[in-house]
């Protein structure tokens, strides 16, 4: 062994390429504290890219599957933050998808301890950021949805509820069918609202993934929804508005979704949006690109209908400021141009 043993919650650990094999080793002992100390010293061990790729690479995951059944719910939670580790790298991402893990894992959403679902949701939220665990998750959407409805009736899960909606949305960026059919529109609507901004800015993100979708586009507009959206364009939030602005701009390509926008006024909104950026530092104006990117191509949608023409065609300087600036962001100007031909199209 290499080195004395200074913290009681680790477990001492062989020198070398012997380390890892020695504590997965630990990991079948009967006692619960033995298996908490060599959880505890994997987890330092990981944050070594060599020793995730001994990990993944040396037949020990499916190891931890009669992990996930452990009495001790510790020994779940620690278990699930060690794959929210490995799964910080791409080895390690790609070892737990060819693994038999994610069924297993998946069943810890209805773990009774609050610690454990919120690490397995660490895991799911950052596997589903690759369209390759998006891809593995999509059957579980259904289900995730169900776990969003439940958090309706337990609004203290913040932390848990963000996650959520984070994978939710990275799965419905790949394919909105699954959340669609799922009565996402109306369940992600009602979490437009929350209080909690990183809600808010998730559940408009998902959102935003379903409005990709025709069907979601007309749901939203059933649903109601475009109110509460246009009053996000004004959020404190800058991620908020964006995700918000993204929604908006998918709704309007359909003439429902036109028109709302139209009786609710958000041109003026938009445009505001659009000319605030000339005013602000360079930092500001990169986290704001997506805001005005979004506000620019809504207003590209809304300048098809002859009304939103009339509207824009009186604030066309403006557009025209933005479109042929040199010092302008390119996409930007690009997004600007585009407003600038449907505003002056003319048959």
């Amino acid at each position: 062994m290499a080195g004395a043993l200074t913290d009681p919650t680790l477990a001492p650990v062989a020198f070398g390429r012997r380390a890892v094999p020695q504590l997965f080793g630990d990991l079948l002992q009967p006692e619960t504290r033995t298996r908490l100390r060599a959880l505890g010293s994997l987890c330092d061990l990981i944050h070594d890219p060599e020793r995730i790729y001994q990990t993944a690479n040396g037949g020990f995951l499916d190891q931890l599957v009669v992990l996930f059944k452990d009495e001790d719910s510790s020994v779940r939670t620690k278990t699930c933050e060690l794959l929210h580790l490995l799964t910080s790298h791409s080895i390690g991402r790609q070892a737990l998808l060819a693994s038999c893990l994610l069924p297993p894992l998946s069943q810890l959403l209805d773990d009774s301890s609050s610690s454990c679902r919120r690490s397995v949701h660490c895991v799911l939220s950052r596997l589903a950021l690759l369209p390759a665990g998006a891809a593995a998750l999509l059957s579980l959407v259904p289900k995730l949805m169900l776990k969003l409805r439940e958090h309706e009736e337990h609004e203290e899960e913040h932390e848990e509820e963000v996650l959520l909606l984070s994978t939710i949305g990275s799965c419905s960026r790949l394919d909105a069918l699954p959340a669609l059919a799922s009565d996402g529109v109306s369940l992600l609507g009602r979490k437009l609202s929350h209080r909690s901004p990183n809600i808010r800015r998730e559940a408009a993100g998902a959102l935003m993934a379903l409005s990709v979708c025709e069907d979601g586009r007309r749901q939203v507009c059933e649903e109601a929804l475009l109110p509460v959206l246009v009053e996000l364009l004004q959020d404190e939030d800058v991620e908020v508005q964006a995700n918000a602005a993204g929604v908006i701009m998918y709704t309007g390509i359909i003439t429902a979704g036109k028109q709302r926008c139209l009786d609710l006024n958000v041109i003026p909104v938009l445009l505001d949006l659009v000319s605030r950026e000339k005013q602000e530092e360079e930092e500001e104006r990169r986290r704001r690109k997506a805001l005005v990117m979004y506000s620019l191509r809504a207003l590209s949608s809304l300048a098809e209908a002859p009304a939103g023409r009339r509207l824009l065609l009186e604030q066309l300087p403006l557009l025209v400021r933005r479109s042929e600036a040199a010092e302008e962001d390119q996409d930007v100007r690009r997004a600007a141009q585009t407003a600038v031909r449907v505003v002056t199209w003319t048959p």
